[in-house]
Order: structure tokens, then C-alpha cells, then sequence
């Protein structure tokens, strides 16, 4: 195990010193092509910052509000039909916009419920097996200027139902066998 802690360690610095030498091998003004890649990214960011910050103030808005808690318990008996815990409503819905809010909504879970309940162990696969769909689609084809998203919307979030019904599946499945 020790060893696998010391790799982890050196693999960062490996990996700048293995690029930082390969630009070498290869005559290219490594700082230059530095100094050049950061300022891309620096526009890249100064880009798509507006779109990041309102959908944190719009995640932030919607938690603090008590909405999400209140769509939650509107939608309760729809979510006992198909065995799903309603607490969880609101992080399937979060996560689609913000994985750092949906994160926050976790350690609420885990406080409330326990890691190891069904609901935590629900949310902890749902977390792993669902992407945030919105902010991935805002920002990223901002960036790279697309504008036919085609079926995107409709794949991811169809992607998404089948994450949130395997977690559920599967803490199932984890809880009977605990």
C-alpha cells in the first residue's frame, strides 16, 4: 500500500517533468508555449464565467428557498410508486445544474440519514452515475461556439434517469447484501 501512496505522490511532478522534457527534446520554447496556453485559458474563462456564476446564484436561490424541499414532498407519491426515497428529489435535481451544490445536499443526506443507510448509499452511486447536464452543455459548448445541440438535452437527460434508477438498483442490491 505504501507504494501505491508514494506513485501517487510522484505522478503530478512526473507528468510535468516528462512534458516539460518532451518540449525540449523537441526544441520548442517550453515557458513560451506556457505562457501562451494560459492566456487561452484565461479567455476561455472570462468567457464562460457568466454562465457559471448564474448557475450557482440559480442553484443557490432554489436550494435556500425551500423550493426543492417543497417539490420533494409535492412529489412523494409519485416517487413511492416506483420505490424511490423522495429526500432524494432534490439532489437528481441539483445535480443536473451544479455537482459542488449537489455535493452540499450529500453531506446533508449523510448528517440526516447516515452514509451507510439506504438513502445515502442511493444518493452516494446516484452522485457517481449522473453528470451535470446543464452547467457540461452551457459551458462547454459556449466554449467550443456549438450551436446544433441536436439530442444532446434529450440523451444526457435520459442518461441521467437510467443513472438515478441503477443507483437505486444497486444500493438495493448493496443493502440486502450488508
Amino acid at each position: 500500500m505504501a507504494i501505491l501512496l508514494y506513485l501517487s505522490d510522484m505522478l503530478i511532478p512526473l507528468l510535468i517533468f516528462c512534458i516539460v522534457a518532451t518540449g525540449l527534446l523537441k526544441k520548442r520554447n517550453v515557458y513560451d508555449d506556457f505562457v501562451e496556453g494560459a492566456k487561452d485559458g484565461m479567455k476561455t474563462v472570462a468567457g464562460i464565467l457568466p454562465t457559471l456564476i448564474g448557475l450557482m446564484v440559480g442553484v443557490g436561490i432554489l436550494r435556500s428557498s425551500g423550493f426543492l424541499d417543497f417539490l420533494a414532498e409535492k412529489l412523494s407519491y409519485l416517487t413511492d410508486l416506483v420505490h424511490f426515497p423522495s429526500e432524494l428529489v432534490p439532489l437528481g435535481l441539483v445535480k443536473m445544474f451544479s455537482s459542488s451544490a449537489a455535493t452540499g445536499l450529500l453531506l446533508d443526506i449523510f448528517k440526516e440519514h447516515g452514509t451507510d443507510s439506504y438513502i445515502g448509499l442511493i444518493a452516494s452511486i446516484m452522485l457517481s452515475c449522473t453528470e451535470t447536464i446543464f452547467y457540461t452543455m452551457s459551458v462547454y459548448f459556449m466554449a467550443a461556439k456549438v450551436t446544433k445541440t441536436r439530442w444532446t438535452l434529450q440523451g444526457a437527460l435520459l442518461s441521467t434517469i437510467v443513472g438515478i434508477v441503477a443507483s437505486t438498483v444497486l444500493a438495493t442490491i448493496i443493502g440486502g447484501v450488508l
